[in-house]
């Protein structure tokens, strides 16, 4: 099971955490990451973080602003968003990716988690 938590509603400029807690043993096993479907979207690949922690991959509309880390000890994923924009609205999903890749072309998640909204005033 994935539990995504930390959205809300914040001002253009500012910065959230999202929080992914994960169960299961083989947590530290998976290549995790983040999705987001805005509204009147579809669902779009934004982080991803291989097991253990050491490459990680965002699409170019995130990369400098959000950071993706996780915690195996804890069985956690984190994305650190700062630099808000509006656009960045959305309902965010924790995932369980098949396999790492710094290809622009995102593997379809396994698993998908409870999204968690987040809300960028302008």
């Amino acid at each position: 099971q994935l539990q995504a938590s930390g959205g809300g509603l914040v001002q253009a400029g500012g910065s959230l955490r999202l929080s992914c807690a994960a169960s299961g043993r083989t947590f530290r096993e998976q290549v995790m990451g983040w999705f987001r479907q805005a509204p009147g979207k579809e669902r779009e690949f934004v982080s991803s973080i291989n097991w253990s922690g050491g490459r990680t991959y965002y699409a170019d509309s995130v990369k400098g602003r959000f950071t993706i880390s996780r915690d195996n000890a804890k069985n956690t994923m984190s994305l650190q968003m700062t630099t808000l924009k509006p656009e960045d609205t959305a309902v965010y999903y924790c995932v369980v990716l098949p396999y790492y890749t710094n290809d622009r072309n995102q593997p379809t998640p396994k698993y998908w988690g409870q999204g968690t909204l987040v809300t960028v005033s302008s």
